[in-house]
């Protein structure tokens, strides 16, 4: 049986543990394999935790670009752009302004390159692996978020409604924080 890890994660050495109470404390250059000409590092949680973390930013700023009343001009001026250019780079190029999933890309790119983050290697293979993963990450949340709003709009129309159908209890839509209308 080989040692375990903090956590109980098995290390793949040949050494036994002292006593059963006491696991060993390895450090963490012990705890890689040899993988060809590099070394794959074992995911521990400070790594997953810095992905998660990391898709925050990514997807905020990719979300915000592409979907919010702060940059409708500049994207809808993007996707006349995309729409009625005569070459596709100049098509795609802008195109990547109106869509979340394009954009991402190279958000995360540009969060990479200011963090340094990688995933199971130390070298570009490991940038590569982290690219992939934060912008996976990264979408996932923006899905979840679209969900989130979809589903408080839809609660919204249908609380509209219900007081509509009991007589019109509703407060006007604007009023100044006394309840006076503009």
């Amino acid at each position: 049986m080989g040692t375990l890890i903090g956590d109980g994660v098995p290390l793949l050495r040949g050494t036994e543990f002292p006593s059963p109470s006491a696991p060993p404390r390895i450090p963490r250059e012990q705890f890689s394999w040899s993988h060809g000409d590099g070394v794959l590092r074992v995911i521990d949680v400070h790594s997953i935790v810095v992905l998660f973390v990391l898709a925050i930013p990514v997807a905020c700023v990719a979300w915000t670009v592409t979907h919010e009343e702060l940059f409708r001009e500049p994207r809808e001026w993007c996707q006349r752009r995309s729409e009625g250019a005569s070459s596709m780079p100049v098509r795609k190029f802008f195109y990547l302004f109106t869509c979340e999933y394009c954009f991402s890309h190279y958000v995360a790119a540009f969060f990479l390159a200011i963090s340094q983050y990688t995933l199971l290697f130390d070298d570009w293979r490991g940038v590569l692996i982290a690219f992939f993963s934060l912008v996976w990450v990264a979408n996932v949340y923006m899905t979840a978020f679209g969900r989130l709003r979809l589903d408080m709009k839809y609660q919204r129309v249908e609380i509209a409604v219900k007081e509509e159908e009991l007589g019109g209890t509703a407060p006007p839509a604007e009023t100044t924080p006394r309840g006076e209308r503009p």
